[in-house]
Protein backbone atom coordinates (compact mmCIF):
# COMPACT_ATOMS: atom_id res chain seq x y z
CA UNK A 1 0.00 0.00 0.00
CA UNK A 2 1.06 3.28 -0.85
CA UNK A 3 0.05 6.81 0.24
CA UNK A 4 -0.62 8.88 -3.06
CA UNK A 5 -1.31 11.82 -4.93
CA UNK A 6 -4.10 11.23 -7.83
CA UNK A 7 -5.79 13.50 -10.56
CA UNK A 8 -9.61 13.12 -10.66
CA UNK A 9 -9.97 14.54 -14.12
CA UNK A 10 -10.47 18.02 -12.39
CA UNK A 11 -8.44 18.76 -9.72
CA UNK A 12 -5.89 16.75 -7.53
CA UNK A 13 -6.23 14.79 -4.56
CA UNK A 14 -4.51 12.52 -1.87
CA UNK A 15 -5.63 8.91 -1.05
CA UNK A 16 -3.82 5.51 -1.36
CA UNK A 17 -3.44 2.89 -3.82
CA UNK A 18 -2.93 -0.90 -2.66
CA UNK A 19 -3.05 -4.01 -4.04
CA UNK A 20 -6.27 -6.37 -3.00
CA UNK A 21 -6.50 -10.17 -3.04
CA UNK A 22 -7.19 -10.80 -6.74
CA UNK A 23 -4.38 -8.47 -7.33
CA UNK A 24 -6.34 -5.31 -9.04
CA UNK A 25 -4.94 -2.39 -8.24
CA UNK A 26 -7.51 0.04 -6.76
CA UNK A 27 -7.10 3.50 -5.55
CA UNK A 28 -9.33 4.91 -2.74
CA UNK A 29 -9.64 9.05 -1.35
CA UNK A 30 -8.40 9.10 2.25
CA UNK A 31 -6.19 10.55 4.63
CA UNK A 32 -3.09 8.70 4.38
CA UNK A 33 -2.11 7.04 7.35
CA UNK A 34 1.36 8.39 9.05
CA UNK A 35 3.46 5.07 8.65
CA UNK A 36 2.37 3.84 4.81
CA UNK A 37 5.29 5.21 2.49
CA UNK A 38 4.21 7.31 0.00
CA UNK A 39 4.14 6.38 -4.13
CA UNK A 40 7.31 7.70 -5.98
CA UNK A 41 4.78 9.99 -8.31
CA UNK A 42 1.46 10.57 -8.76
CA UNK A 43 -1.40 8.70 -10.31
CA UNK A 44 -3.38 9.55 -13.00
CA UNK A 45 -6.36 8.14 -15.24
CA UNK A 46 -6.04 6.92 -18.71
CA UNK A 47 -6.55 9.75 -21.43
CA UNK A 48 -9.54 10.60 -23.12
CA UNK A 49 -8.78 11.04 -27.26
CA UNK A 50 -11.98 13.33 -28.42
CA UNK A 51 -11.95 12.60 -31.85
CA UNK A 52 -11.00 9.05 -33.44
CA UNK A 53 -12.08 7.19 -36.33
CA UNK A 54 -11.58 3.68 -35.56
CA UNK A 55 -12.28 2.30 -39.07
CA UNK A 56 -9.60 3.69 -40.20
CA UNK A 57 -7.26 2.16 -37.73
CA UNK A 58 -6.52 -1.00 -36.15
CA UNK A 59 -8.56 -1.04 -33.44
CA UNK A 60 -7.30 -3.91 -31.56
CA UNK A 61 -4.17 -1.55 -31.05
CA UNK A 62 -5.84 0.59 -28.10
CA UNK A 63 -5.43 -2.31 -26.10
CA UNK A 64 -2.85 -1.59 -23.46
CA UNK A 65 -2.36 2.01 -24.81
CA UNK A 66 -2.63 5.07 -22.28
CA UNK A 67 -6.13 6.09 -23.61
CA UNK A 68 -8.79 5.02 -21.06
CA UNK A 69 -11.63 6.56 -23.67
CA UNK A 70 -11.98 7.25 -27.08
CA UNK A 71 -14.97 9.00 -29.09
CA UNK A 72 -15.60 7.90 -32.38
CA UNK A 73 -16.46 11.56 -34.90
CA UNK A 74 -17.42 9.48 -38.04
CA UNK A 75 -18.02 5.79 -38.56
CA UNK A 76 -20.81 3.07 -39.70
CA UNK A 77 -22.65 3.63 -36.78
CA UNK A 78 -23.56 -0.35 -36.81
CA UNK A 79 -19.82 -0.92 -37.39
CA UNK A 80 -18.44 1.40 -34.78
CA UNK A 81 -21.24 0.01 -32.14
CA UNK A 82 -20.05 -3.59 -32.82
CA UNK A 83 -16.30 -2.34 -32.05
CA UNK A 84 -18.11 -0.39 -28.12
CA UNK A 85 -19.52 -3.95 -27.30
CA UNK A 86 -17.15 -6.05 -27.49
CA UNK A 87 -14.60 -3.58 -25.81
CA UNK A 88 -11.76 -5.88 -23.98
CA UNK A 89 -10.36 -6.01 -20.69
CA UNK A 90 -7.16 -3.16 -20.71
CA UNK A 91 -9.02 -1.77 -23.47
CA UNK A 92 -10.88 1.89 -23.57
CA UNK A 93 -14.02 2.87 -23.40
CA UNK A 94 -15.63 3.37 -27.01
CA UNK A 95 -17.98 6.39 -27.48
CA UNK A 96 -19.37 7.39 -31.07
CA UNK A 97 -21.09 9.54 -33.47
CA UNK A 98 -21.98 7.30 -35.81
CA UNK A 99 -22.11 8.50 -39.22
CA UNK A 100 -21.28 12.18 -40.62
CA UNK A 101 -24.43 14.13 -41.56
CA UNK A 102 -24.12 15.79 -44.43
CA UNK A 103 -25.75 17.57 -47.42
CA UNK A 104 -25.80 15.81 -50.62
CA UNK A 105 -22.64 15.79 -52.08
CA UNK A 106 -21.21 17.38 -48.92
CA UNK A 107 -17.95 16.88 -47.06
CA UNK A 108 -16.65 13.90 -46.91
CA UNK A 109 -19.24 11.99 -49.23
CA UNK A 110 -16.57 12.43 -52.21
CA UNK A 111 -13.73 11.06 -50.39
CA UNK A 112 -11.99 7.67 -50.72
CA UNK A 113 -11.15 7.32 -47.36
CA UNK A 114 -14.57 7.58 -46.38
CA UNK A 115 -15.62 4.05 -45.09
CA UNK A 116 -19.27 2.62 -46.18
CA UNK A 117 -22.28 3.57 -44.55
CA UNK A 118 -19.90 6.38 -42.13
CA UNK A 119 -22.02 9.65 -43.94
CA UNK A 120 -25.54 10.09 -44.41
CA UNK A 121 -26.90 12.62 -47.05
CA UNK A 122 -29.36 14.72 -45.52
CA UNK A 123 -31.93 16.74 -47.61
CA UNK A 124 -34.48 17.97 -45.46
CA UNK A 125 -35.90 17.51 -42.03
CA UNK A 126 -37.49 14.47 -42.63
CA UNK A 127 -33.93 12.73 -43.33
CA UNK A 128 -32.43 14.82 -40.71
CA UNK A 129 -35.15 13.15 -38.22
CA UNK A 130 -34.82 9.63 -39.19
CA UNK A 131 -30.44 9.95 -39.33
CA UNK A 132 -30.23 11.21 -35.67
CA UNK A 133 -33.16 8.37 -34.82
CA UNK A 134 -30.69 5.78 -36.34
CA UNK A 135 -27.50 7.28 -34.83
CA UNK A 136 -29.19 7.51 -31.60
CA UNK A 137 -30.84 4.01 -31.57
CA UNK A 138 -26.93 2.69 -32.28
CA UNK A 139 -25.76 4.03 -29.05
CA UNK A 140 -24.63 7.58 -30.14
CA UNK A 141 -23.14 9.72 -27.39
CA UNK A 142 -22.97 12.79 -29.79
CA UNK A 143 -24.30 13.65 -33.23
CA UNK A 144 -21.48 14.92 -35.77
CA UNK A 145 -22.31 17.54 -38.68
CA UNK A 146 -20.18 17.96 -41.79
CA UNK A 147 -20.07 22.03 -42.04
CA UNK A 148 -17.40 22.55 -44.55
CA UNK A 149 -17.81 24.68 -47.53
CA UNK A 150 -14.25 24.19 -48.75
CA UNK A 151 -15.01 20.97 -49.85
CA UNK A 152 -18.89 21.44 -50.71
CA UNK A 153 -22.71 22.51 -49.53
CA UNK A 154 -23.32 22.99 -45.88
CA UNK A 155 -26.43 22.95 -44.62
CA UNK A 156 -28.38 26.10 -44.51
CA UNK A 157 -29.26 27.61 -41.17
CA UNK A 158 -32.85 26.10 -40.64
CA UNK A 159 -31.85 22.74 -41.65
CA UNK A 160 -28.63 23.34 -39.04
CA UNK A 161 -30.98 24.73 -36.71
CA UNK A 162 -33.39 21.76 -37.04
CA UNK A 163 -30.81 18.89 -36.32
CA UNK A 164 -29.35 20.68 -33.30
CA UNK A 165 -33.20 20.33 -32.08
CA UNK A 166 -33.77 17.19 -33.04
CA UNK A 167 -30.30 15.88 -31.54
CA UNK A 168 -30.98 17.65 -28.09
CA UNK A 169 -34.47 16.05 -27.86
CA UNK A 170 -32.43 12.87 -28.23
CA UNK A 171 -29.94 14.37 -25.11
CA UNK A 172 -27.13 14.53 -27.44
CA UNK A 173 -24.93 17.38 -28.45
CA UNK A 174 -24.02 18.52 -31.99
CA UNK A 175 -20.36 18.64 -32.73
CA UNK A 176 -19.32 20.32 -36.06
CA UNK A 177 -16.59 20.13 -38.32
CA UNK A 178 -15.97 23.31 -39.65
CA UNK A 179 -13.76 24.58 -42.09
CA UNK A 180 -14.16 27.47 -44.49
CA UNK A 181 -14.73 31.22 -43.70
CA UNK A 182 -17.47 31.87 -40.77
CA UNK A 183 -18.19 28.10 -40.14
CA UNK A 184 -17.40 28.19 -36.87
CA UNK A 185 -18.94 31.31 -36.21
CA UNK A 186 -22.59 29.94 -37.58
CA UNK A 187 -21.76 26.88 -35.73
CA UNK A 188 -21.51 28.77 -33.10
CA UNK A 189 -24.79 31.19 -33.56
CA UNK A 190 -26.29 27.92 -34.52
CA UNK A 191 -26.26 25.65 -31.27
CA UNK A 192 -23.88 23.72 -31.36
CA UNK A 193 -21.87 22.27 -28.58
CA UNK A 194 -18.64 21.56 -29.79
CA UNK A 195 -16.01 21.85 -33.15
CA UNK A 196 -14.21 18.90 -33.79
CA UNK A 197 -11.37 20.89 -34.75
CA UNK A 198 -9.90 23.82 -33.37
CA UNK A 199 -10.56 26.58 -36.40
CA UNK A 200 -7.79 26.33 -38.61
CA UNK A 201 -8.99 28.36 -42.01
CA UNK A 202 -9.25 31.41 -40.83
CA UNK A 203 -8.00 33.79 -37.77
CA UNK A 204 -10.80 34.35 -35.41
CA UNK A 205 -11.00 38.15 -34.08
CA UNK A 206 -10.77 38.41 -30.51
CA UNK A 207 -14.41 39.14 -30.59
CA UNK A 208 -15.30 36.04 -32.25
CA UNK A 209 -12.76 34.12 -30.24
CA UNK A 210 -14.58 35.49 -26.92
CA UNK A 211 -18.25 34.49 -28.54
CA UNK A 212 -16.40 30.57 -29.31
CA UNK A 213 -15.25 30.28 -25.70
CA UNK A 214 -18.49 31.40 -24.16
CA UNK A 215 -20.98 29.48 -26.66
CA UNK A 216 -18.48 25.95 -27.47
CA UNK A 217 -15.86 23.28 -26.89
CA UNK A 218 -13.34 22.94 -29.30
CA UNK A 219 -11.50 20.15 -29.71
CA UNK A 220 -7.95 20.29 -30.61
CA UNK A 221 -6.29 18.13 -33.41
CA UNK A 222 -3.41 20.57 -33.69
CA UNK A 223 -1.07 18.07 -35.32
CA UNK A 224 -2.90 16.90 -38.60
CA UNK A 225 -2.14 20.61 -39.53
CA UNK A 226 1.44 21.85 -40.99
CA UNK A 227 2.61 25.44 -42.33
CA UNK A 228 -0.08 28.26 -42.29
CA UNK A 229 -2.93 26.15 -41.08
CA UNK A 230 -1.16 25.27 -38.06
CA UNK A 231 -0.18 28.47 -37.29
CA UNK A 232 -3.66 29.55 -37.52
CA UNK A 233 -4.99 26.88 -35.37
CA UNK A 234 -2.50 27.13 -32.86
CA UNK A 235 -2.96 31.54 -32.50
CA UNK A 236 -6.86 30.59 -32.34
CA UNK A 237 -6.20 28.06 -29.46
CA UNK A 238 -4.40 30.26 -27.81
CA UNK A 239 -6.03 32.81 -27.55
CA UNK A 240 -9.31 31.03 -26.86
CA UNK A 241 -7.76 29.03 -23.86
CA UNK A 242 -6.79 32.69 -22.92
CA UNK A 243 -10.59 33.63 -22.89
CA UNK A 244 -11.70 30.73 -20.58
CA UNK A 245 -12.69 28.69 -23.54
CA UNK A 246 -13.22 24.67 -22.63
CA UNK A 247 -10.57 22.69 -24.79
CA UNK A 248 -10.29 18.76 -24.95
CA UNK A 249 -7.19 16.86 -26.13
CA UNK A 250 -8.33 15.03 -30.22
CA UNK A 251 -5.93 13.71 -32.47
CA UNK A 252 -8.08 12.72 -35.63
CA UNK A 253 -6.47 9.40 -35.07
CA UNK A 254 -6.60 7.41 -38.75
CA UNK A 255 -6.08 10.64 -40.56
CA UNK A 256 -2.86 9.76 -41.71
CA UNK A 257 -0.21 7.47 -39.42
CA UNK A 258 -1.40 8.69 -36.35
CA UNK A 259 -0.44 7.07 -33.33
CA UNK A 260 -2.62 4.44 -31.31
CA UNK A 261 -2.17 5.97 -28.31
CA UNK A 262 -1.66 9.84 -26.75
CA UNK A 263 -0.02 11.61 -29.41
CA UNK A 264 3.13 13.34 -28.62
CA UNK A 265 2.72 15.81 -31.35
CA UNK A 266 -0.54 16.42 -30.42
CA UNK A 267 0.57 17.36 -26.64
CA UNK A 268 3.62 19.34 -27.83
CA UNK A 269 0.86 21.67 -30.00
CA UNK A 270 -1.57 21.91 -27.08
CA UNK A 271 2.17 23.27 -25.05
CA UNK A 272 2.76 25.37 -27.61
CA UNK A 273 -0.38 26.90 -27.57
CA UNK A 274 -0.11 27.51 -24.27
CA UNK A 275 -2.17 24.66 -22.32
CA UNK A 276 -0.26 23.27 -19.92
CA UNK A 277 -0.08 22.32 -16.04
CA UNK A 278 -3.94 21.56 -15.18
CA UNK A 279 -5.58 23.18 -17.57
CA UNK A 280 -3.34 20.51 -19.79
CA UNK A 281 -4.54 17.65 -17.90
CA UNK A 282 -8.20 18.57 -17.97
CA UNK A 283 -8.17 18.90 -21.51
CA UNK A 284 -6.39 15.71 -21.88
CA UNK A 285 -9.54 14.46 -19.47
CA UNK A 286 -8.15 11.24 -17.35
CA UNK A 287 -10.74 9.10 -16.33
CA UNK A 288 -10.82 9.27 -12.73
CA UNK A 289 -8.50 6.63 -10.82
CA UNK A 290 -10.79 5.47 -8.17
CA UNK A 291 -13.25 4.25 -10.99
CA UNK A 292 -12.01 0.46 -10.98
CA UNK A 293 -12.34 0.35 -14.58
CA UNK A 294 -10.13 2.96 -15.31
CA UNK A 295 -6.21 2.33 -16.47
CA UNK A 296 -4.23 3.31 -13.92
CA UNK A 297 -0.89 5.79 -14.99
CA UNK A 298 1.73 6.81 -12.80
CA UNK A 299 3.39 10.39 -13.59
CA UNK A 300 6.85 11.25 -12.50
CA UNK A 301 5.17 14.26 -10.57
CA UNK A 302 2.38 16.87 -10.62
CA UNK A 303 4.19 19.36 -13.49
CA UNK A 304 4.99 16.41 -14.81
CA UNK A 305 4.69 16.26 -18.60
CA UNK A 306 2.16 13.70 -19.60
CA UNK A 307 3.98 12.44 -22.57
CA UNK A 308 6.02 10.73 -19.96
CA UNK A 309 3.14 8.99 -18.18
CA UNK A 310 3.36 5.35 -18.28
CA UNK A 311 1.30 2.41 -16.85
CA UNK A 312 1.05 2.04 -13.12
CA UNK A 313 2.32 -1.68 -12.10
CA UNK A 314 1.56 -3.80 -8.78
CA UNK A 315 5.44 -3.49 -8.11
CA UNK A 316 4.63 0.19 -8.25
CA UNK A 317 2.37 -0.55 -4.60
CA UNK A 318 4.79 -2.43 -2.87
CA UNK A 319 5.77 -1.64 0.31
Amino acid sequence: MRAATFFDGATWREGVARVDDDGRMLLREVASPAPVPRLDGVIIGGFTDHHVHLQLVEVDRLTGSRLGRVIDLGADPAVVASYAGAARLGAPRIEFAGAFLTPPGGYPSDRDWAPAGSFREIADRTAAASAVAEMAEAGASCIKVSSNSDAGPVFDDDLSRAIVTLAADRGLPVVVHAQGAGEAQRAARLGARALAHAPFTERLTDDEIGRQAAALTWISTLSIHDGAERATAIDNVRRFHEAGGSLRYGTDMGNGPTPVDLHPGEVAALLEAGVDGVRLLQALAPADPRDPTAPLLLLPARDGDPRDARELTPDDLKA
